[in-house]
Parts: C-alpha cells; sequence; structure tokens
C-alpha cells in the first residue's frame, strides 16, 4: 500500500469516526474502534489540561467498582 493511499484511509476512517461521535450514531463497537484507533496512535488526554476529563476522572474514582467490576469499599 502506498503512502498515499494509506493516509487517505487514515483520513477518512478518522473523519468517518469523528462524524459519528458528533451526530450520535455511534456505536459501542464504533467507539470500541475510535478506542483503539487512538491508543494505536498514541493519542491521550490529560485530565489536568482538560475540564471534562478531570470531572469524569473525578467520577469514576467514585464509583463503587474498580474496572473489573469488583465492589471497592465505596460500595453499599
Amino acid at each position: 500500500m502506498s503512502d498515499d493511499v494509506f493516509q487517505q484511509l487514515h483520513e477518512e476512517l478518522t473523519k468517518q469516526l469523528l462524524e459519528r461521535v458528533k451526530n450520535g450514531t455511534a456505536t459501542a463497537a464504533d467507539l470500541n474502534v475510535a478506542r483503539q484507533w487512538l491508543n494505536d496512535n498514541k493519542v491521550a488526554a490529560d485530565p489536568r489540561r482538560n475540564a471534562g476529563l478531570k470531572k469524569l476522572d473525578e467520577t469514576i474514582a467514585d464509583l463503587p467498582f474498580d474496572a473489573d467490576g469488583v465492589p471497592t469499599s465505596k460500595a453499599h
């Protein structure tokens, strides 16, 4: 695959994923593809620089279970 074709594919995938997220039609599978695409391309966000991510990070910290679904000390 030529670099030009790869670049076009990369751009189109980005546009399609972004459009689905923006218009609210993204499925769980689409969001997972977007998450993996960001991860594969070493794109990360810093909650210290983004108010929305900071709030999400704080909310996650208050959940009554861990990432594996195991109840924490915050569980009722």
